[in-house]
Protein backbone atom coordinates (compact mmCIF):
# COMPACT_ATOMS: atom_id res chain seq x y z
CA UNK A 1 0.00 0.00 0.00
CA UNK A 2 1.16 3.17 -0.61
CA UNK A 3 1.46 6.07 1.12
CA UNK A 4 -0.96 8.26 -0.93
CA UNK A 5 -3.08 5.31 0.21
CA UNK A 6 -3.10 5.92 3.29
CA UNK A 7 -3.63 9.55 3.23
CA UNK A 8 -6.77 8.93 1.82
CA UNK A 9 -7.88 5.36 3.61
CA UNK A 10 -7.37 6.87 7.24
CA UNK A 11 -9.75 9.90 6.76
CA UNK A 12 -13.27 10.25 7.12
CA UNK A 13 -15.97 10.18 10.09
CA UNK A 14 -16.44 6.98 12.14
CA UNK A 15 -17.06 3.71 10.24
CA UNK A 16 -20.55 4.26 7.75
CA UNK A 17 -21.77 7.95 9.64
CA UNK A 18 -23.48 9.13 6.68
CA UNK A 19 -22.85 6.37 4.22
CA UNK A 20 -25.60 3.28 5.31
CA UNK A 21 -29.21 3.46 5.40
CA UNK A 22 -31.92 2.09 5.72
CA UNK A 23 -34.63 0.90 3.54
CA UNK A 24 -37.81 2.83 3.64
CA UNK A 25 -41.22 1.51 3.45
CA UNK A 26 -41.27 -2.05 1.38
CA UNK A 27 -38.28 -0.64 -0.73
CA UNK A 28 -35.59 -3.44 -1.03
CA UNK A 29 -32.52 -0.63 -0.59
CA UNK A 30 -32.52 3.30 0.57
CA UNK A 31 -33.48 5.03 -2.09
CA UNK A 32 -32.21 8.70 -3.07
CA UNK A 33 -32.76 11.09 -5.67
CA UNK A 34 -29.76 12.43 -8.73
CA UNK A 35 -31.13 15.65 -9.96
CA UNK A 36 -29.56 17.22 -13.27
CA UNK A 37 -31.90 20.23 -12.79
CA UNK A 38 -33.09 20.17 -15.85
CA UNK A 39 -34.72 23.12 -18.25
CA UNK A 40 -37.02 22.56 -20.22
CA UNK A 41 -38.46 23.70 -24.01
CA UNK A 42 -40.31 27.08 -22.73
CA UNK A 43 -38.89 27.14 -19.21
CA UNK A 44 -36.19 28.92 -17.60
CA UNK A 45 -32.75 27.77 -15.39
CA UNK A 46 -35.15 30.09 -12.77
CA UNK A 47 -38.23 27.64 -13.05
CA UNK A 48 -35.60 24.29 -13.02
CA UNK A 49 -34.32 25.37 -9.77
CA UNK A 50 -37.74 25.77 -8.09
CA UNK A 51 -38.41 22.35 -9.29
CA UNK A 52 -35.24 21.51 -7.52
CA UNK A 53 -36.18 22.95 -4.31
CA UNK A 54 -40.00 21.09 -4.92
CA UNK A 55 -37.85 17.60 -5.64
CA UNK A 56 -35.94 17.95 -2.60
CA UNK A 57 -38.26 19.10 -0.25
CA UNK A 58 -40.58 15.64 -1.39
CA UNK A 59 -37.88 13.61 -1.34
CA UNK A 60 -37.10 14.60 2.63
CA UNK A 61 -40.46 14.13 3.30
CA UNK A 62 -40.56 10.95 1.96
CA UNK A 63 -37.98 9.64 3.17
CA UNK A 64 -35.16 9.48 0.36
CA UNK A 65 -32.22 8.85 1.68
CA UNK A 66 -30.47 11.70 -0.24
CA UNK A 67 -30.44 14.40 -3.10
CA UNK A 68 -27.23 14.92 -5.03
CA UNK A 69 -27.01 17.29 -8.19
CA UNK A 70 -24.02 16.39 -11.07
CA UNK A 71 -21.88 18.91 -12.51
CA UNK A 72 -22.30 19.46 -16.23
CA UNK A 73 -21.14 22.44 -18.62
CA UNK A 74 -22.35 23.98 -22.22
CA UNK A 75 -25.11 22.30 -22.14
CA UNK A 76 -28.28 24.48 -22.11
CA UNK A 77 -30.90 21.88 -20.97
CA UNK A 78 -28.94 21.02 -17.54
CA UNK A 79 -28.96 24.16 -14.48
CA UNK A 80 -26.34 22.11 -12.73
CA UNK A 81 -22.83 23.67 -13.67
CA UNK A 82 -22.33 24.78 -10.00
CA UNK A 83 -23.33 22.05 -7.67
CA UNK A 84 -21.74 23.56 -4.56
CA UNK A 85 -23.75 26.54 -5.00
CA UNK A 86 -27.35 24.99 -5.80
CA UNK A 87 -26.53 22.48 -2.66
CA UNK A 88 -26.36 25.78 -0.38
CA UNK A 89 -29.47 27.03 -1.73
CA UNK A 90 -31.23 23.60 -0.99
CA UNK A 91 -29.48 23.67 2.31
CA UNK A 92 -31.65 26.46 3.08
CA UNK A 93 -34.64 24.53 1.94
CA UNK A 94 -34.30 20.96 3.55
CA UNK A 95 -33.52 19.81 7.26
CA UNK A 96 -32.81 16.33 7.03
CA UNK A 97 -32.11 14.78 4.01
CA UNK A 98 -28.29 14.34 3.37
CA UNK A 99 -27.52 16.75 0.09
CA UNK A 100 -24.16 16.16 -2.21
CA UNK A 101 -23.04 16.02 -5.49
CA UNK A 102 -23.23 13.47 -8.01
CA UNK A 103 -20.34 14.25 -8.70
CA UNK A 104 -17.98 17.28 -8.38
CA UNK A 105 -15.74 16.30 -11.27
CA UNK A 106 -12.54 16.69 -9.82
CA UNK A 107 -10.12 17.68 -12.56
CA UNK A 108 -11.86 20.88 -13.26
CA UNK A 109 -11.10 22.27 -9.67
CA UNK A 110 -8.21 22.72 -7.55
CA UNK A 111 -8.61 20.38 -5.00
CA UNK A 112 -8.56 23.14 -2.06
CA UNK A 113 -11.76 25.13 -3.86
CA UNK A 114 -13.64 22.39 -2.94
CA UNK A 115 -12.37 21.57 0.29
CA UNK A 116 -13.05 25.12 0.78
CA UNK A 117 -16.58 24.84 -0.86
CA UNK A 118 -17.72 21.57 0.82
CA UNK A 119 -16.37 22.57 4.15
CA UNK A 120 -19.08 25.79 4.05
CA UNK A 121 -21.63 23.26 2.87
CA UNK A 122 -21.19 21.26 6.28
CA UNK A 123 -21.12 24.50 7.79
CA UNK A 124 -24.35 25.16 7.00
CA UNK A 125 -25.95 21.69 7.01
CA UNK A 126 -23.94 19.97 9.78
CA UNK A 127 -23.69 16.24 9.76
CA UNK A 128 -25.87 16.12 6.06
CA UNK A 129 -23.28 16.81 3.37
CA UNK A 130 -21.66 13.98 0.51
CA UNK A 131 -18.91 14.89 -1.46
CA UNK A 132 -19.28 12.66 -4.58
CA UNK A 133 -16.07 12.91 -7.17
CA UNK A 134 -15.47 11.72 -10.51
CA UNK A 135 -12.63 11.75 -13.17
CA UNK A 136 -14.39 12.53 -16.18
CA UNK A 137 -14.86 16.82 -17.32
CA UNK A 138 -18.71 16.42 -17.48
CA UNK A 139 -18.33 18.03 -20.87
CA UNK A 140 -16.93 18.64 -24.29
CA UNK A 141 -12.99 18.30 -24.37
CA UNK A 142 -12.92 21.90 -25.96
CA UNK A 143 -15.07 23.01 -22.62
CA UNK A 144 -12.72 20.89 -20.52
CA UNK A 145 -9.69 22.84 -21.74
CA UNK A 146 -11.64 26.48 -20.96
CA UNK A 147 -12.06 25.12 -17.47
CA UNK A 148 -8.92 24.01 -17.28
CA UNK A 149 -7.18 26.47 -18.41
CA UNK A 150 -4.68 24.40 -20.65
CA UNK A 151 -4.90 22.22 -23.50
CA UNK A 152 -3.98 19.01 -22.14
CA UNK A 153 -7.05 17.28 -21.59
CA UNK A 154 -6.25 14.50 -20.38
CA UNK A 155 -3.91 15.93 -17.43
CA UNK A 156 -6.95 16.04 -15.18
CA UNK A 157 -8.25 11.76 -15.58
CA UNK A 158 -4.89 10.63 -15.32
CA UNK A 159 -3.81 13.07 -12.70
CA UNK A 160 -7.25 11.60 -10.73
CA UNK A 161 -5.62 9.49 -7.59
CA UNK A 162 -3.27 12.23 -7.06
CA UNK A 163 -5.83 14.87 -6.68
CA UNK A 164 -7.72 12.96 -4.18
CA UNK A 165 -5.18 12.64 -1.95
CA UNK A 166 -4.16 16.22 -1.95
CA UNK A 167 -8.49 16.99 -1.58
CA UNK A 168 -8.09 14.84 1.03
CA UNK A 169 -5.60 15.93 3.12
CA UNK A 170 -7.13 19.59 2.60
CA UNK A 171 -10.42 18.33 3.96
CA UNK A 172 -8.38 16.29 7.00
CA UNK A 173 -5.73 19.44 7.50
CA UNK A 174 -3.26 16.57 7.42
CA UNK A 175 -0.53 17.77 5.43
CA UNK A 176 2.47 16.61 6.93
CA UNK A 177 5.43 18.93 8.11
CA UNK A 178 7.46 20.06 5.63
CA UNK A 179 5.16 19.33 2.80
CA UNK A 180 4.69 22.61 0.67
CA UNK A 181 1.16 22.92 1.21
CA UNK A 182 1.69 22.19 5.52
CA UNK A 183 0.76 25.75 6.24
CA UNK A 184 -2.14 26.09 3.80
CA UNK A 185 -5.68 25.48 5.43
CA UNK A 186 -9.08 24.93 4.01
CA UNK A 187 -11.16 27.08 6.02
CA UNK A 188 -14.19 26.34 7.42
CA UNK A 189 -12.01 23.15 8.24
CA UNK A 190 -10.02 21.16 11.06
CA UNK A 191 -7.76 24.22 11.66
CA UNK A 192 -10.07 26.23 13.75
CA UNK A 193 -10.70 23.58 16.33
CA UNK A 194 -6.60 24.13 16.51
CA UNK A 195 -6.67 27.79 16.98
CA UNK A 196 -6.96 29.50 20.18
CA UNK A 197 -10.41 29.45 21.41
CA UNK A 198 -11.30 27.20 18.54
CA UNK A 199 -14.45 24.12 18.71
CA UNK A 200 -15.10 22.66 15.41
CA UNK A 201 -17.98 20.23 14.43
CA UNK A 202 -16.51 16.84 14.77
CA UNK A 203 -18.30 15.82 11.03
CA UNK A 204 -16.26 16.32 7.34
CA UNK A 205 -18.68 15.55 4.47
CA UNK A 206 -17.92 11.27 3.38
CA UNK A 207 -16.06 10.93 0.49
CA UNK A 208 -17.48 9.44 -2.80
CA UNK A 209 -16.15 7.63 -5.72
CA UNK A 210 -18.27 7.95 -8.70
CA UNK A 211 -17.77 6.22 -12.23
CA UNK A 212 -18.84 4.21 -15.46
CA UNK A 213 -15.92 2.20 -15.84
CA UNK A 214 -13.65 -0.14 -13.79
CA UNK A 215 -10.76 2.88 -12.85
CA UNK A 216 -13.02 4.59 -10.41
CA UNK A 217 -14.59 1.31 -9.42
CA UNK A 218 -11.31 -0.20 -8.10
CA UNK A 219 -9.89 2.60 -7.02
CA UNK A 220 -12.63 3.01 -4.46
CA UNK A 221 -12.68 -0.65 -3.63
CA UNK A 222 -8.54 -0.30 -2.76
CA UNK A 223 -9.35 3.10 -0.86
CA UNK A 224 -12.18 1.23 1.24
CA UNK A 225 -14.45 4.48 -0.13
CA UNK A 226 -18.15 3.90 -1.00
CA UNK A 227 -18.74 3.83 -4.74
CA UNK A 228 -21.30 5.47 -7.03
CA UNK A 229 -22.26 3.88 -10.40
CA UNK A 230 -23.79 5.34 -13.32
CA UNK A 231 -26.17 2.54 -14.44
CA UNK A 232 -28.36 4.98 -16.09
CA UNK A 233 -26.40 5.94 -18.76
CA UNK A 234 -23.44 2.98 -18.53
CA UNK A 235 -25.64 -0.27 -17.69
CA UNK A 236 -23.38 -2.30 -19.45
CA UNK A 237 -20.72 -2.02 -17.46
CA UNK A 238 -22.62 -2.03 -14.22
CA UNK A 239 -22.35 -5.71 -13.41
CA UNK A 240 -18.55 -6.12 -14.05
CA UNK A 241 -17.53 -2.42 -12.29
CA UNK A 242 -19.95 -3.68 -9.29
CA UNK A 243 -17.29 -6.78 -9.31
CA UNK A 244 -14.66 -5.01 -9.09
CA UNK A 245 -14.88 -2.92 -6.55
CA UNK A 246 -16.24 -5.56 -4.96
CA UNK A 247 -12.99 -7.86 -5.20
CA UNK A 248 -10.94 -4.40 -5.13
CA UNK A 249 -12.14 -3.33 -1.28
CA UNK A 250 -10.39 -3.47 1.51
CA UNK A 251 -11.70 -2.24 5.09
CA UNK A 252 -10.80 1.08 5.95
CA UNK A 253 -11.68 3.74 8.92
CA UNK A 254 -14.68 4.77 6.66
CA UNK A 255 -16.34 1.14 5.59
CA UNK A 256 -15.86 -2.04 6.96
CA UNK A 257 -17.50 -3.44 4.37
CA UNK A 258 -18.31 -2.50 0.67
CA UNK A 259 -21.48 -0.10 -0.22
CA UNK A 260 -22.28 0.72 -3.56
CA UNK A 261 -24.63 3.26 -4.69
CA UNK A 262 -26.33 2.89 -8.50
CA UNK A 263 -27.88 5.70 -10.39
CA UNK A 264 -31.47 4.33 -12.66
CA UNK A 265 -32.97 6.33 -14.90
CA UNK A 266 -36.57 5.84 -13.82
CA UNK A 267 -39.74 7.44 -14.20
CA UNK A 268 -43.12 6.59 -13.28
CA UNK A 269 -47.02 7.79 -14.33
CA UNK A 270 -50.69 6.89 -13.47
CA UNK A 271 -50.29 4.84 -17.35
CA UNK A 272 -47.74 3.45 -19.36
CA UNK A 273 -48.85 5.55 -21.95
CA UNK A 274 -48.18 8.64 -20.09
CA UNK A 275 -44.78 7.42 -18.62
CA UNK A 276 -43.86 6.42 -22.20
CA UNK A 277 -44.63 10.10 -24.00
CA UNK A 278 -42.47 11.72 -20.83
CA UNK A 279 -39.51 9.20 -21.00
CA UNK A 280 -39.30 10.03 -24.84
CA UNK A 281 -38.51 13.55 -24.00
CA UNK A 282 -35.39 12.71 -22.73
CA UNK A 283 -34.32 9.95 -25.49
CA UNK A 284 -34.79 12.84 -27.98
CA UNK A 285 -32.89 14.97 -25.68
CA UNK A 286 -29.81 12.39 -25.44
CA UNK A 287 -30.40 11.74 -29.30
CA UNK A 288 -29.45 15.42 -29.85
CA UNK A 289 -26.77 15.51 -27.39
CA UNK A 290 -24.95 12.07 -28.96
CA UNK A 291 -25.39 14.13 -32.24
CA UNK A 292 -23.69 17.01 -30.83
CA UNK A 293 -26.58 19.41 -30.86
CA UNK A 294 -27.39 19.80 -27.12
CA UNK A 295 -30.53 21.83 -26.18
CA UNK A 296 -33.06 22.33 -24.03
CA UNK A 297 -35.36 19.16 -23.01
CA UNK A 298 -38.19 18.82 -25.78
CA UNK A 299 -41.84 18.80 -24.57
CA UNK A 300 -43.88 15.72 -25.20
CA UNK A 301 -45.28 17.16 -28.01
CA UNK A 302 -42.09 18.03 -30.36
CA UNK A 303 -40.98 14.30 -28.72
CA UNK A 304 -43.93 12.69 -30.84
CA UNK A 305 -43.64 15.03 -33.42
CA UNK A 306 -40.18 13.94 -34.09
CA UNK A 307 -39.21 11.73 -36.95
CA UNK A 308 -35.76 9.37 -35.76
CA UNK A 309 -33.97 7.84 -38.15
CA UNK A 310 -32.93 4.19 -38.37
CA UNK A 311 -29.75 4.70 -36.62
CA UNK A 312 -31.49 7.58 -33.94
CA UNK A 313 -34.22 4.95 -33.29
CA UNK A 314 -31.88 2.57 -32.42
CA UNK A 315 -29.94 4.38 -29.65
CA UNK A 316 -33.53 5.70 -28.86
CA UNK A 317 -34.41 1.63 -28.10
CA UNK A 318 -31.26 1.01 -26.12
CA UNK A 319 -31.26 3.52 -23.97
CA UNK A 320 -35.09 2.95 -23.40
CA UNK A 321 -34.30 -0.48 -22.03
CA UNK A 322 -32.09 0.86 -19.20
CA UNK A 323 -34.91 3.17 -18.30
CA UNK A 324 -37.44 1.98 -15.72
CA UNK A 325 -40.73 3.26 -16.37
CA UNK A 326 -44.34 2.66 -16.84
CA UNK A 327 -47.25 2.60 -14.10
CA UNK A 328 -45.73 2.46 -10.25
CA UNK A 329 -46.43 -0.84 -9.86
CA UNK A 330 -44.51 -1.98 -12.94
CA UNK A 331 -41.33 0.98 -11.68
CA UNK A 332 -41.32 -0.73 -8.55
CA UNK A 333 -41.31 -4.07 -9.61
CA UNK A 334 -37.79 -2.92 -12.26
CA UNK A 335 -36.59 -1.38 -9.58
CA UNK A 336 -36.57 -4.62 -7.26
CA UNK A 337 -35.54 -6.44 -10.12
CA UNK A 338 -32.42 -3.93 -10.61
CA UNK A 339 -31.54 -4.03 -6.85
CA UNK A 340 -31.82 -8.29 -7.16
CA UNK A 341 -29.53 -8.55 -10.12
CA UNK A 342 -27.16 -6.09 -9.04
CA UNK A 343 -26.76 -6.50 -5.41
CA UNK A 344 -26.80 -3.13 -5.04
CA UNK A 345 -26.69 -1.45 -1.62
CA UNK A 346 -28.86 1.91 -2.15
CA UNK A 347 -30.54 3.11 -5.81
CA UNK A 348 -30.52 6.46 -6.59
CA UNK A 349 -33.21 7.62 -9.13
CA UNK A 350 -33.12 10.32 -11.98
CA UNK A 351 -35.84 11.27 -13.76
CA UNK A 352 -35.56 12.07 -17.30
CA UNK A 353 -38.54 14.23 -18.36
CA UNK A 354 -39.11 17.79 -19.75
CA UNK A 355 -41.55 19.17 -17.11
CA UNK A 356 -40.79 19.72 -13.29
CA UNK A 357 -44.29 18.01 -13.04
CA UNK A 358 -44.08 15.03 -14.15
CA UNK A 359 -40.65 14.64 -12.28
CA UNK A 360 -42.08 15.72 -9.23
CA UNK A 361 -45.33 13.19 -9.98
CA UNK A 362 -42.84 10.19 -10.24
CA UNK A 363 -41.09 10.65 -7.34
CA UNK A 364 -44.21 10.82 -5.25
CA UNK A 365 -46.11 7.70 -7.08
CA UNK A 366 -42.84 5.66 -6.23
CA UNK A 367 -42.67 6.91 -2.79
CA UNK A 368 -46.61 5.67 -2.69
CA UNK A 369 -45.29 2.24 -4.60
CA UNK A 370 -43.49 1.17 -1.69
CA UNK A 371 -45.62 2.37 0.77
CA UNK A 372 -42.95 5.60 2.15
CA UNK A 373 -44.54 7.85 4.65
CA UNK A 374 -46.92 11.00 3.14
Amino acid sequence: MSGEDEEIRGSGETAGDGIRGTAPGTAPVPLSVLDLVTVGAGSTASAAVRTAVDIARTAERRGFRRYWVAEHHSMPGIASSSPAVLLAHLAAHTTRIRLGSGGVMLPNHAPLVIAEQFGTLEAMAPGRVDLGLGRAPGTDGATAAALRRTERLHEGADEFPQQLAELTRFLDDSFPDGHPYAKIHAVPGPVQATSPGGVQDPHRPPLWLLGSSGFSARLAGSLGLPFAFAHHFSAANTLPALDLYRASFRPSEVLSEPYALIGVAALAAESEQEARRQVMTGALSMVRLRTGRPGLVPSPEEAEAYRFNELERGFVDSWLGNVVHGTPDAVRQGLDDLAKRTGADELMITANAHGGAARLRSYELIADAYGLPA
